[in-house]
């Protein structure tokens, strides 16, 4: 589904990534590990129209997405979930959710459906659809912005940071909730500095100063303790 062939990028002046190349194949779960400064979202702006790579190549379902922009990306079904939620606080949940549908706001009748699929994914939004965004616990908001995202009916859903702030018993239900989009077809890049991440995923990249320093698949990924060595260095 998705190839990315020795991507260069950064910012003014300023290099960020070095030339990573990597694949997601179509139904996995992928999760991008790393420190602070490692890469990891500059990559995500990039695969997301964002930010404009500076050479290599970025393809997605078969087409060149090296140039797309944001709009281009969400219609083909890129959806990013950015770090920090980004919730409307003014809005209501069931409102930011239609906030979420818009790239589908050419097409009838869809969106009572696939707000019930989200709702059946998260419970806790139907109980909470007239509740203001701003309102809610931290973990709802989580929950309210990856449910903003899977109302783009998304082909490949890219969570930043999803654990970030929450505590670990939302952190586990969060990764619940991936695990579950991911089993109904949904292909999943888990940007992530939480390594238990990796007990959802199938396969893993580990970034370093904007380069992958390891890919891990199949049984390596049973070995966490290897994969935090690679993290701390």
């Amino acid at each position: 589904m998705l190839q990315v062939r020795e991507l260069k990028s950064g910012y003014g002046a300023l290099p960020v990534l070095h030339g990573i190349s990597f694949d997601v194949n179509v139904g996995e779960t992928a999760v991008f590990l790393g420190l602070n400064g490692a890469g990891k979202s500059t990559t995500v702006l990039n695969l997301c129209g964002a930010v404009r790579p500076w050479g290599g190549s970025i393809e997605f379902d078969g087409k060149d997405a090296t140039s797309w922009s944001t709009s281009k990306c969400v219609n083909e079904g890129i959806i990013l979930v950015p770090e920090g939620r980004r919730v409307f606080p003014e809005l209501s949940v069931e409102k930011n959710l239609l906030v979420g549908s818009w790239s589908q706001r050419g097409e009838r009748g869809w969106f009572d459906e696939q707000r019930e699929k989200v709702y059946d994914y998260l419970p806790r939004l139907r109980e909470r659809q007239n509740q203001l965004a701003g309102t809610l616990s931290g973990g709802e908001q989580q929950m309210l912005a990856i449910g903003r995202g899977l109302m783009a009916r998304p082909k490949l859903l890219i969570i930043d940071e999803a654990s970030l702030g929450l505590a670990p018993v939302i952190v586990k239900e969060v990764f619940r909730i991936v695990s579950q989009i991911n089993e109904d077809g949904v292909t999943v890049i888990l940007v992530e500095a939480n390594i238990s991440a990796l007990d959802i995923a199938d396969m893993g990249l580990v970034f370093e100063k904007g380069v992958i320093r390891a890919e891990v698949r199949g049984k390596e990924l049973e070995n966490p303790a290897q994969v935090r060595q690679l993290l701390m260095g």
